[in-house]
């Protein structure tokens, strides 16, 4: 990387700062929107594909803003037809998103699961990536550039994108924001607001900032807990940001034409599974235009001494059952999310970019019987 090349990547730069730059290199204006259409509807890898563009503008910009593609590391497809893409980053880290195929007779859905960082700095008890710490926040162009190359990937278009992968979305908010930015512009993939879900494991200060944009996306949290004694045990950035405070900033979040606040609830056996639990629940969101995804625990081992051990159990289905049926007598729109790609670890809190050695003996999770 050449000294002129401090700035960041091209495919970061907003399209009012790549007009900057297109005037500062003397060259017409048009020349700005030619080059995010590259970028973005065309999700090239490299300045030398930009077709219309003149050589030597190109390689003005990769000298002030070089891209730093993902580099395809491993591809798994599981037998649900999920796939999970491992990617490597310019400075070798490893990140994940994953592909989740939803079609039948009434619906021809494919939804991409972004990440956010590598690793994450929240330490989830439940969660795979938490067993990995912080290790950076990703660029704007990063989080966009799964998007792109996911979508030639998969020969279409994404209908929804749900920033639940690796990491805090709000821990990021800058360079989540900006590739919010991005991916809604017209001149790139102008995706709606209402077909992006940012999900996040209760930074108040974050949904308030994410409430903020206009228009916002949708808000899904991670509540996974129904008393502050449980969740300060299970998810420890409550100890910051209690239940109390995380639904009073759901109430403000702003809900037009008819949407909800979802509620991501993991289920943990003998955690936070009761019938007690499922009837505070329904007196906490009660007052919240909402609707509740139940996810049995993705099971992940965790490494000691004596081997691996699983911290948590998936509670038995009957369980499960009782759960939703308890929640939805209220009126309350409570749903089962099936795992989806459980055996190649691709399902809700199990994305750890696991070394190649690790990759044979994934096997899907199977719960102690009860």
């Amino acid at each position: 990387m050449s000294p002129a090349s401090s700035g960041p990547s091209a495919r970061g730069l907003l399209p009012d700062e790549l007009r900057g730059w297109v005037a500062a290199a003397g060259a017409p204006a048009y020349r700005a929107e030619q080059i995010f259409r590259w970028l973005h509807a065309h999700g090239v890898e490299s300045t030398a594909e930009m077709a219309n563009v003149p050589p030597a503008l190109r390689e003005a910009l990769e000298a002030a803003h070089p891209l730093r593609p993902l580099a395809l590391d491993v591809v798994q497809t599981a037998r649900d037809g999920t796939r999970k893409l491992r990617w490597k980053t310019h400075d070798g880290r490893a990140i994940e998103s994953v592909l989740i195929p939803d079609t039948d007779a009434e619906r021809d859905k494919l939804t991409l699961c972004v990440s956010s960082q590598v690793g994450c700095a929240i330490d989830c008890q439940f969660c795979a990536t938490a067993t990995l710490g912080f290790g950076r926040h990703l660029g704007a162009d990063e989080i966009v550039e799964q998007i792109t190359r996911a979508t030639a990937i998969a020969g279409r278009r994404p209908t929804n994108l749900v920033f639940m992968g690796m990491g805090e979305p709000l821990h990021n908010f800058d360079q989540l924001t900006r590739a919010l930015a991005l991916l809604e512009h017209p001149w790139g993939a102008a995706f709606s607001p209402r077909r992006i879900t940012v999900s996040t494991a209760g930074l108040v200060s974050g949904i308030d900032k994410l409430a903020a944009l206009s228009p916002a996306p949708n808000l899904a949290i991670s509540l996974n807990a129904t008393t502050d004694e449980v969740r300060d045990r299970i998810m420890p950035i409550n100890r910051r940001w209690p239940i109390a405070a995380l639904l009073d900033a759901a109430r403000r979040f702003p809900l037009s034409h008819g949407r909800r606040v979802t509620f991501e609830y993991v289920l943990l056996a003998g955690v936070n599974d009761t019938d007690a639990d499922a009837d505070r629940l329904v007196r906490l969101l009660r007052d919240i235009p909402s609707k509740v995804n139940l996810i049995p625990w993705n099971g992940f081992p965790i490494q000691t001494d004596g081997g691996p051990v699983y911290r948590f159990q998936r509670p038995p289905a009957e369980r499960i059952r009782t759960f939703q049926e308890r929640v939805r007598a209220s009126g309350m729109a409570i749903y089962i999310r099936s795992p989806r790609g459980d055996d190649i670890d691709a399902a809700c809190g199990q994305l750890a970019a696991r070394p190649d050695s690790d990759l044979a003996t994934i096997r899907p999770w199977t719960p102690t019987p009860s």
